[in-house]
């Protein structure tokens, strides 16, 4: 029997091959090791979607108390959904980022409730109550802030608010750092505070709107009665929605109340559709002196009509359509130096006016939403009848409209003599010779600058305008689908002072819209609404010549079409059938273009990537055996 041993130099290359696996396994552990016990991470996102906002970290970094954030969720996850695992995991992570940041005043703490714990006892207590899966057990996934005696919660976190996660996060943590909230009063004349709505969806029922339930959690919401003849000084933030039908009295205190320095936000409508049918206007027509006083001009029997922000809605005759009345702003339509629509990405103003300034106005307008230049001011009358309608006579003004300003000076009053006579004073009566009560503190002039914010609509306040409801095993879970509730908030924080809190909510989105697919749909539609209106015009123009061949018929004639009309008709229908064609044949195009764009979109995610890879690993390998060869 003979033996083989491998030559010398073969075994040494065996060795050394076996040591340098070692070796590299050593290596891999080790950086395993050390990779575990550094917090390193790399955001890539455009939108730093996954990184501590600037606002965050001012926060953190002032601290008043040691703060610890208790996370209550449900480990045992056999049975727990999938996405809400992967969000818990997301959530983790992030709020580890909370905890480097906080520079060792803000802790993080996990609980697992599980039936009959203590943990369980705890998150009872603080108001975290579980949700009951299908398979009978209890899932939590709520957290509370806790800071010296103050503590807030969110019972439940909610993996639809995830780009809102940041600031939910970040405002409990800066509320628990005080115990006093800013005072928001509000005067509406929509049922915000959760009257039924005749002739509304009852979805939701009695319930205040999201906006006064969302401002409730930092602020105290003061309801002002329309009746109210004064403000009370405690107010920091005064919001007028739709305002209707106020007494002088009320206007004189909003008018003191401004130039006492206080901030308003201002919801003025020419059309209300959140309004019951059967109200006699659906304009906000109760601050005209106020107006006049602030240097606003706005014709409240108009609307802006824009193509270019147009939104697709089911009409009447439960066809969609795409209606120039509701508009669809995108954050081309945003200005992205104001701090409340810097990072905003989308606003639904449905029958929206356009606020102008007056010529001799000597206070600051900033303009924070604006039309398009294809737009144009239409009469509300029109808002019942279908888009075609309004394609029929549009006429793009050429410039854009103001739908939201900011408006900043140190205003005049609206009652230069006084307060507004009492027609219930038997010493003031209007045409009454007594002198007029000038009353106490009367203030011709502001005492500082002020600031109103002032929106051309009061509806994008609905709920339905910016938020879709879902039941999740039992809980009501809400979904945002614009920036409505956003840009509310950001105005609120911004007037009251609380800026830092600005730039979390508005970080940004996790959705990434085909814009170039939008834009290729709006030029195509551009070119339709051009054929569309000819086809219109010769459709009139031909119906104005069968009236007036039909006039110049004799009375036995009436019911006999002559040559020259069948003639008429017959080359309009000859014409309709060309136009229909070519219109078919945008469409198809249309969809064409947008289905090619769509394809190559899916094959560059769906291959790329693939071929990057593949042709990165050959020529690797190519270079490696070129080496070898050498």
């Amino acid at each position: 029997m003979t033996t083989h041993h491998p030559p010398a130099g073969q075994a040494g290359k065996s060795f050394l091959s076996i040591g340098g696996l070692l070796l590299v396994l050593i290596i891999l552990v080790l950086v395993n090791v050390i990779a575990s016990r550094v917090n390193a991470r790399w955001d890539v996102t455009e939108g730093k979607l996954y990184s501590l906002s600037d606002g965050t970290r001012e926060i953190l970094s002032n601290l008043s108390y040691d703060t610890a954030i208790k996370v209550f969720y449900t480990r045992d996850e056999t049975h727990t959904p999938v996405h809400i695992k992967t969000y818990a995991r997301r959530l983790m992570d992030f709020l580890s980022e909370y905890e480097r940041h906080g520079e060792g005043k803000l802790t993080i703490e996990h609980y697992d409730p599980e039936p009959d714990s203590e943990a369980e006892d705890q998150a009872a207590a603080y108001g975290i109550s579980g949700i009951d899966l299908p398979t009978g057990e209890r899932l939590y996934f709520g957290l509370a802030a806790v800071a010296a005696d103050q503590e807030a919660v969110i019972p439940m976190i909610d993996p639809t608010r995830e780009e809102q996660l940041e600031y939910d996060i970040t405002r409990i943590i800066a509320r628990v750092q005080s115990a006093e909230k800013p005072t928001i009063g509000i005067i509406s004349a929509l049922p915000v505070f959760g009257m039924p709505m005749m002739g509304m969806p009852q979805e939701g029922g009695p319930e205040p709107w999201m906006f006064v339930t969302e401002l409730r959690k930092n602020h105290e919401v003061r309801e002002i009665s329309p009746g109210a003849d004064s403000i009370d000084e405690s107010v920091d933030l005064l919001m007028l929605i739709h305002p209707k039908g106020l007494s002088p009295a009320l206007q004189y205190a909003v008018d003191q109340y401004l130039l006492r320095g206080g901030n308003l936000m201002v919801f003025a409508d020419p059309f209300s559709v959140s309004e019951p049918p059967r109200s006699p206007s659906k304009a906000s027509d109760g601050l005209a002196a106020l107006f006049k006083a602030w240097g606003v001009e706005m014709d409240l029997g108009k609307a802006v009509v824009d193509f270019d922000f147009a939104t697709r809605l089911r009409g009447q005759d439960n066809q969609v359509e795409t209606n120039p009345f509701w508009l669809s702003m995108d954050a081309d339509a945003l200005n992205r130096d104001n701090i409340i629509t810097a990072q905003l990405e989308s606003l639904l103003l449905p029958a929206a006016g356009a606020v102008l300034k007056a010529p001799d106005s000597p206070y600051t307008f900033e303009t924070l939403v604006r039309s398009s230049p294809n737009a144009a001011m239409s009469d509300t009358m029109m808002l019942q009848l279908g888009a075609e309608d309004l394609r029929r006579d549009f006429k793009a003004a050429g410039t854009p409209f103001d739908l939201a300003v900011q408006i900043t000076g140190t205003f005049k009053s609206a009652f230069p003599e006084g307060p507004p006579r009492d027609p219930e004073s038997g010493t003031d009566k209007p045409g009454s010779d007594e002198p007029r009560n000038t009353g106490n503190g009367h203030l011709e002039e502001g005492q500082g600058p002020a600031v109103v914010v002032l929106v051309g609509d009061a509806d994008l306040l609905f709920d339905n305008y910016y938020v879709s409801h879902q039941n999740f095993l039992g809980f009501k879970i809400s979904r945002m689908f614009n920036d409505n509730l956003n840009f509310v908030l950001n105005s609120g924080e911004m007037l009251i002072g609380s800026q830092a809190l600005i730039g979390i909510r508005s970080r940004g989105t996790f959705e990434r819209p085909f814009t170039r697919v939008e834009a290729l749909e709006k030029a195509a539609q551009a070119r339709w609404l051009v054929r569309e209106q000819e086809l219109m015009r010769r459709i009139d123009d031909t119906n104005r010549k069968l009236e007036q061949l039909e006039q110049q018929k004799e009375a036995a004639q009436q019911l006999i079409l002559s040559e020259a009309q069948e003639a008429e008709i017959r080359a309009f229908q000859e014409e309709r059938r060309r136009i229909n064609k070519e219109l078919k044949t945008v469409r198809r195009n249309l969809r064409a273009d947008i289905e090619r764009l769509g394809n190559t979109v899916k094959f560059i995610n769906t291959f790329l990537m693939v071929f990057v890879v593949a042709a990165a690993g050959m020529i690797y390998g190519l270079r490696q055996r070129l080496k070898s060869r050498r």
